[in-house]
């Protein structure tokens, strides 16, 4: 395991989730786990700007729908083992359950950290493993004596 990657679990900000998901890569699909973490941005970003947009409606009492986009964040998040990130939509979700306003722009601001804060390490750890591959692909020819 790498340095960074220990930090990140001592840190809580992953769990075990995410060594299972790097147990599912391999040779035939040496990008598994950028590729899943990928699509995990991509999908999260979608859900930041729901949950942002609702409540900065000013007519905004749809807590159920912000429920439902919390339940897919908190799920998708658990799926890569991000549990800072999920521990924080269980918290807003509580909020949102209470029809509780300010909690829930506290725990989306919450939210946005944690998750800049995952997406910032994750793509140092991606960039160093990819590092670790090229460097280990790199073949010196060895020079025959004749």
């Amino acid at each position: 395991m790498s340095r960074l990657l220990a930090i990140l679990f001592h840190q809580g900000v992953l769990d075990e989730q995410f060594l299972q998901l790097q147990q599912l890569q391999d040779e035939s699909s040496p990008n598994f786990v950028s590729e899943v973490v990928t699509i995990y941005f991509h999908e999260s970003e979608k859900l930041l700007r729901n949950l942002r947009g609702l409540l900065l409606d000013r007519e905004f009492s749809d807590y159920k729908k912000m429920g439902i986009h919390l339940n897919q964040f908190m799920g998708s998040s658990s799926s890569i083992g991000a549990k800072r990130v999920r521990n924080v939509c269980v918290a807003f979700r509580a909020a949102s359950e209470q029809n509780n306003r300010a909690g829930c722009l506290r725990a989306l601001e919450l939210l946005e950290h944690e998750y800049c804060y995952l997406k910032n390490k994750l793509h140092e750890l991606f960039q160093m493993e990819q590092q670790r591959v090229l460097a280990a692909g790199v073949r010196y020819p060895l020079h025959q004596q004749h």
